[in-house]
């Protein structure tokens, strides 16, 4: 019988030693909580030594250059947008030592049971020998096929490219020109007669006074750019003798051919593509059209890369235009506000912020985006800030300012609807009346440094309400601390590819409460965030906090306006005066101040044309502490007491006023009056009643 076979002890190897050994690794990447695990063989593929990872994906920057990154997230974008399982790509990483290598992911993405993705399960490996062999280890069909993935990479990498920079970062590190065995290139956009460096290489190969050169110069890219005809340079001897000015410059460097391609778009020239060589001394007819070819497709999207930065700029000029030129200083507050704009082409939207001072002290708070990604978006949003702010200047209450610029957006002959948030903040008491149309609750981070989410009862964004019938926004109010922030942004701050907003929305309050205590470094690090991670989509923030110290110096004194026909600005008018008193001492006549406040309103706004201006104030005058509540209407009529009968309804508002004041009475004021009344109320202690508020007792 023949001897039974031995077995090996380690038979069969484990599976983590097998994918070790074939330069394979796994990860699981958690999509809740943004977190990817890697085994320690996918660590040695990316060529990390085992403490440089600290499990979060951007980590992974360190060897994915940008090009490779943009091109990844968008692949996987796609399969959790199209609900696919299973995904794949080559891609290329940075080695430590700065070389170039082929590597290949997998994913399995699984889903909850409403569908939506929440773990993604994968292998990276190293994919050298299928990818990277040199072309003289290879015969006819292998060659033919490498030259076919130069091709497919080169142009999968450009195919992501928006700008001309991306498009020069796609060509250093798709790889492709590595495999072509090129050791560096240079770049040049034809500019007003001119060609215009854009990118050099190898390092030091920068040629002084090259930065601009004219096209009729004998330069190697303006022979090609007046020709249109590439040019092959075999020999540092035939580079010499056609270029001797420019040799001599680059004769210190180690270089063996160049290959120089005219970028051609539409007939016409926009540009030149040179590639060094270190270790070539001919180029083949086969290697000639493959360069050809490339540099078609490098011109394509190139030519489409510069249409994007000029459609860009016109929109993002456009923007710009539509927002405040300068944000007002407002005593007791600082204010940090930024914009930042999409990051593909055109793609410039509606968001916006604006900041408005109000009478009495107060100031108007506005964070909008108009639906829409393009000029119109932004020429919209341009109109519907400035009637925004042109309601909010006239005095009426938040959500009359919100009703009327929706029925203004509804009539507006566009089919863009907006949401927004205004709040209206009195700094003096800290007071802030918010309301909402469709669009993100603000947060608040408190003097503590302790940050959360600011629920506000919201009603349909601006546009739609006015369409369906629904203008009603209801008010919510909240006291806004000294030290305390509000922060309003538009939710391309909090929206990232496969998670959901309310994660984004965490991850803010997250980044808010660690952040700088300083208000514009918050500002400029909430944005870094958003520029790391490449956001698609515009961004506008609006920071707002209540200073500790150095409030506003109001003298006691609140003064609101309130518009004719307008009963949520009566509303909104008593209630401020009401908690102002409370703020103020007086809350043990409170509600009797504030109920001839709105008596002597409704008073005026029912028996007069046009609106009324309510003032409160504290006085004082021999050893007594006074309120006084004065209203100012357009007309001259003199109020005047009457008999309401048993069944009137009308009559007794100037009785309740004689009987729940101390003293009142009227004084003329230019072609109109003010009614003016005052309430005794105990003086606050010395050191709570500031020296500015002793005025002296009205005569």
């Amino acid at each position: 019988m023949p001897p039974a076979a031995s077995v090996p002890d380690d038979w069969p190897v484990h599976p983590s030693q097998t994918m070790s050994l074939n330069r394979m690794g796994g990860f699981d990447w958690d999509l809740d909580n943004g977190l990817m695990h890697l085994d320690e063989s996918a660590v040695e593929v990316f060529d990390l030594e085992p403490g440089e990872y600290d499990g979060r994906p951007e980590t992974l920057s360190l060897r994915v250059p940008p090009a490779e990154a943009t091109r990844l997230d968008a692949l996987v974008s796609r399969a959790l947008k199209d609900g696919r399982t299973d995904y794949g790509a080559y891609f290329r990483i940075r080695m430590r030592d700065g070389s170039a290598r082929w590597t290949h992911t997998q994913g399995h993405v699984l889903r909850d049971e409403q569908g939506r993705p929440h773990r993604i399960i994968g292998i990276v490996r190293d994919a050298t020998d299928e990818l990277g062999h040199p072309a003289e280890r290879l015969g006819p069909d292998e060659e033919q096929r490498r030259r076919t993935s130069v091709v497919e990479a080169t142009t999968a990498a450009l195919a992501h490219a928006r700008t001309v920079r991306d498009v020069i970062d796609a060509l250093k590190h798709s790889g492709g020109l590595e495999m072509l065995g090129s050791s560096g290139l240079v770049m040049g956009l034809v500019e007003a007669g001119r060609i215009h460096m854009v990118a050099e290489g190898p390092p030091g190969s920068f040629v002084p006074g090259s930065r601009y050169t004219r096209i009729d110069q004998n330069f190697p890219m303006s022979e090609v750019v007046r020709t249109m005809q590439p040019r092959f340079v075999d020999t540092r001897a035939e580079f010499e003798a056609r270029y001797p000015e420019l040799w001599e410059r680059l004769a210190h460097l180690d270089l063996s051919s160049a290959a120089y391609l005219p970028l051609i778009a539409q007939a016409r020239p926009i540009g030149a593509l040179g590639l060094l060589y270190t270790d070539r001394t001919h180029f083949s007819q086969e290697e000639r059209n493959l360069l050809v070819a490339l540099g078609s497709s490098i011109a394509q999207s190139l030519a489409r890369a510069m249409l994007f930065e000029q459609e860009h700029d016109l929109a993002e000029g456009l923007q710009q235009a539509m927002l405040p030129r300068r944000i007002p200083a407002v005593p007791g507050a600082e204010i940090a506000v930024r914009y930042r704009s999409a990051r593909m082409g055109r793609d410039v939207g509606g968001d916006w912020y604006d900041v408005i001072p109000l009478p009495g002290g107060r100031v108007g708070l506005v964070i909008g985006d108009v639906q829409g990604h393009d000029t119109h978006a932004a020429a919209v949003m341009g109109q519907l800030r400035i009637v925004l702010r042109a309601y909010a200047a006239e005095g009426h209450a938040p959500a009359t300012v919100m009703a009327r610029a929706s029925v203004f957006l509804h009539e507006l002959d566009t089919d863009r609807f907006a949401t927004c948030v205004y709040a209206e903040a009195d700094l003096a008491t800290g007071i802030v009346h918010l309301v909402r149309a469709g669009h993100l609750d603000p947060l608040i981070r408190y003097a503590d440094g302790t940050c959360r989410r600011l629920p506000v009862s919201g009603g349909l964004p601006l546009g739609l309400s006015a369409q369906f019938g629904r203008l009603e926004y209801p008010v919510t109010t909240v006291d806004l601390e000294p030290g305390a922030t509000l922060l309003l942004c538009t939710d391309g701050l909090v929206e990232r590819p496969g998670s959901d907003v309310d994660e984004g929305v965490r991850r803010l309050i997250a980044l808010v409460h660690t952040g700088s205590q300083d208000l514009q470094d918050l500002a400029d690090e909430l944005c870094e965030e958003y520029d790391e991670r490449g956001g698609e989509d515009d961004v506008a923030l609006l920071l707002l906090r209540r200073r500790p110290s150095d409030m506003p110096r109001t003298d006691g004194r609140l003064q609101r306006h309130v518009a004719q026909n307008d009963p949520e600005a009566l509303a909104s008018a008593r209630h401020v005066i009401g908690e102002a008193v409370r703020a103020w001492g007086a809350r043990e006549r409170s509600d009797e101040i504030e109920l001839v406040a709105d008596e002597l309103i409704t008073n005026a706004l029912l028996h007069t044309d046009g609106g009324a201006v309510a003032t409160a104030r504290l006085v004082a005058g021999g050893g007594q502490q006074r309120l006084r509540v004065e209203v100012e209407d357009g007309s001259s009529v003199l109020p005047r007491r009457r008999d309401a009968g048993e069944d009137g309804v009308s009559g007794r508002g100037l009785l309740l006023v004689d009987r729940l004041v101390d003293v009142w009475g009227v004084e003329a004021r230019g072609s109109g009056k003010s009614v003016w009344c005052e309430f005794d109320i105990a003086p606050p202690p010395a050191e709570g009643l500031p020296p500015e508020v002793m005025d002296p007792a009205p005569t």
